[in-house]
């Protein structure tokens, strides 16, 4: 994985032509595909069958991000299909460690998000179980929105845990990310940045990812 990752977010592409759309950020290092029940977050996406063809036509590899209900169910079932990782929200998981050993067991990077409110020290202990921590940085649910610096401070913890236990686990953060707050979230620790609108919104999306990348490596290299 390279230090700083960019994974445009299709919550921001068009819908009636996906295909095309992922075509447009080839250049990505993953797409990120946001999975919404209208239950667990007021709105509702993409479900398996879906991402099962995004899989079969995507030029690169898939970070699906569940924000359903009943993850436990539901995730292993996208680890099959082939995405190359499932983030589930531990609001949602009711045996989460249990849940992270079967997405790892199938093949898949497992990963678990944490909404803007939820503190991530109860978690810490079982970081080792994960190969991706999500911070989210919006309420989850709708693109769009703007960052909230709030959460700055919980990547700073995480990233410190992180560095303290030496664990191959990485941050990611989702959530109004522009070429102006990803420099704060990668000072803060995060390497994996989720881009939806400032992505697809651009003119040249391959740009666009290109401009996010330097923007963070820049920074990580100060």
């Amino acid at each position: 994985m390279r230090t700083c990752c960019i994974h445009p977010s299709i919550l921001s592409a068009d819908f009636v032509n996906l295909q095309s759309e992922l075509g447009r950020i080839s250049t990505a290092d993953a797409v990120h595909v946001d999975v919404m029940d209208n239950s667990f977050v007021p709105n509702l996406t993409l479900g398996l069958p879906v991402v099962k063809r995004i899989q079969a036509v995507s030029p690169v590899p898939l970070d699906v991000h569940l924000m359903i209900d009943d993850a436990d169910r539901w995730a292993p079932e996208y680890a099959a299909v082939g995405a190359a990782s499932v983030t589930f929200h531990a609001e949602a998981a009711r045996a989460p460690i249990r849940l992270a050993r079967e997405l790892r067991s199938a093949g898949t990077r497992a990963g678990m998000a944490l909404c803007p409110a939820t503190a991530v020290e109860p978690y810490l202990d079982m970081l080792g179980e994960l190969d991706m921590l999500l911070i989210m940085t919006v309420e989850p649910g709708f693109g769009g929105q703007s960052f909230l610096d709030v959460t700055l401070p919980k990547i700073r913890r995480a990233a410190e845990a992180i560095r303290g236990s030496d664990l191959p686990l990485v941050i990611q953060v989702d959530g109004g990310i522009t070429k102006d707050t990803i420099v704060r979230a990668a000072e803060a620790g995060a390497t994996v940045f989720v881009a939806g609108s400032s992505v697809y919104g651009a003119e040249d999306p391959a740009e666009a990812i290109a401009g996010l990348r330097r923007a963070a490596s820049d920074q990580h290299t100060r």
